[in-house]
């Protein structure tokens, strides 16, 4: 084709000076309304935590969780600061072992901490061994461990697998002269901390509250508790005739946990010009609000997961936190999670830990079962369906945890927390309010949601923490 008919094409669009029959579709287009989808989000997912969790109201921004008095504390976990090669024990951290819980002289602490000494273990070492003087207090820095006890028949069985910050030996300190009832073996190489009686009574020596603390702490441990730590209820059964029957009362915690509602929020604005000329086919506040209530759904999901003060990663209690026995999920680790409570409602993991767990089952010969929910077939393990959240971190060593709840309040279980009935509420527990217009025509809405997560009871949510999920190469 020459320069002067590229410069110069057909008026009516015909090709080599053919004349054009019928109309262009670049120029029916004109003269017609497309048809378009409404505008599209990535980041939207399937939040099944939000799903299903059933929501009960917190009116006055807050709810309280009453328990039972518990005489025993339950462990916690402990971080380290490392510097190069070396690991020291946060002082205050110490306050995670049982008997020191409360304490609050933090130089001591601190002279208790300067007392660790930090040692390597290698695979197959044994740390601890049964039978053998308990007069050590370990802090597990890194690796993983295996707590082994006897056997009916002679043979070794696992009695609990501990990892990062897990710690034993507790009773160094409040009853010396005790032996190891269980051998620790490492299951990996890693390091740890250790504290010597001797060097303990160094400190207690020349602390008078350190002490007091211990043996207030001692005596309630001797006060009669179920085997969840609770003040016992004493009763009477099998007895004929008038016996004289046992009083009893149920005691309460003094200063029960209060939950608050947590907000997250967002200013939109959109400018006047635009929400009054561009509104057909579709509003475009009405638009922008649903991309901005999507995002913020997003970020509540996240906070029920991660958040530090009321997130499920951060509250599960240590007692219900369970170890992998060898590194992936396994069918195995899955059915330790739901050994440890009862009326488990679902899973919750990162799809590429279901991914992983898909590959273990494969390796066995098992297929999960299917289950329906909320119109959608998901996959299930002992008929508990396991729902994917990529909330759920996975780390740089790509490792991840597995959560499993039991819901409701009627069961104890996990329940999320809203207060409905908002100034501007636009959907339950989320509110959109106008707060003007500026000099520049742009019209502001503050988009509020409030939440928060109480979970009743300590064994109604569980957690496989450190599973692997790199596929072997």
């Amino acid at each position: 084709m020459s320069v002067d008919a590229l410069s110069n094409p057909p008026v009516n669009g015909g090709e080599s000076g053919q004349p054009q029959l019928s109309l262009g579709t670049a120029a029916a287009r004109n003269l017609a309304t497309t048809t378009k989808s409404v505008p599209q989000m990535q980041g939207i997912t399937s939040r099944w935590l939000l799903r299903v969790l059933p929501w009960v109201e917190a009116r006055g921004g807050a709810y309280r969780v009453n328990r039972r008095l518990s005489y025993t504390l339950g462990d916690g976990r402990i971080t380290f600061v490392q510097t190069g090669a070396e690991v020291r024990v946060i002082p205050d951290e110490l306050r995670e072992i049982a008997v020191l819980r409360d304490f609050e002289d933090t130089a001591v602490l601190t002279a208790l901490a300067d007392r660790f000494v930090q040692q390597d273990f290698r695979a197959g070492e044994v740390i601890a061994q049964a039978g053998q003087p308990a007069d050590q207090v370990y802090l597990i820095v890194h690796g993983r461990t295996q707590q082994l006890g006897e056997g009916k028949y002679g043979d070794d069985t696992v009695l609990d697998v501990l990892a990062d910050g897990a710690h034993f030996g507790a009773q160094v300190i409040t009853d010396p002269g005790q032996s190891w009832p269980f051998t620790v073996r490492a299951e990996t190489a890693g390091s740890l901390l250790r504290l010597d009686r001797q060097s303990f009574e160094e400190v207690a020596g020349g602390s008078p509250q350190l002490r007091a603390h211990i043996e207030d702490y001692r005596a309630g441990a001797r006060q009669p508790t179920n085997r969840r730590g609770e003040a016992d209820i004493a009763l009477t059964s099998g007895h004929e005739g008038e016996v004289q029957l046992a009083g009893t009362f149920v005691d309460y915690e003094p200063s029960p946990r209060e939950y608050e509602l947590s907000v997250a929020q967002t200013i939109l604005r959109v400018h006047s010009r635009v929400a009054d000329l561009y509104n057909e086919p579709m509003n475009q506040l009405e638009q922008q609000l649903r991309l901005t209530i999507e995002a913020l759904r997003e970020r509540q999901e996240h906070e029920l997961i991660n958040n530090r003060e009321f997130g499920l990663l951060h509250n599960c209690d240590y007692s219900q936190r369970v170890q992998p026995r060898s590194g992936p999920p396994t069918p195995d680790d899955l059915d330790e999670l739901l050994s440890r409570r009862r009326s488990s409602r679902v899973f919750l993991a990162h799809p590429r830990t279901i991914a992983a767990f898909g590959r273990e089952c494969n390796k066995r010969g098992l297929y999960p079962d299917s289950v329906a929910l909320h119109d959608t077939t998901v996959p299930a393990w002992r008929g508990i369906p396991i729902l994917p959240c990529n909330k759920i971190p996975v780390t740089k060593e790509q490792t991840s945890s597995i959560l499993v709840l039991r819901t409701g309040e009627d069961d104890q279980g996990v329940i999320g927390l809203h207060q409905t009935g908002l100034p501007d509420e636009y959907e339950p527990g989320l509110s959109v309010r106008f707060m003007g217009i500026n000099e520049k025509a742009i019209i502001s809405y503050l988009v509020s949601a409030y939440y928060s997560a109480a979970i009743l009871v300590p064994d109604a949510l569980g957690i496989l923490e450190n599973v692997e999920i790199s596929s072997a190469t």
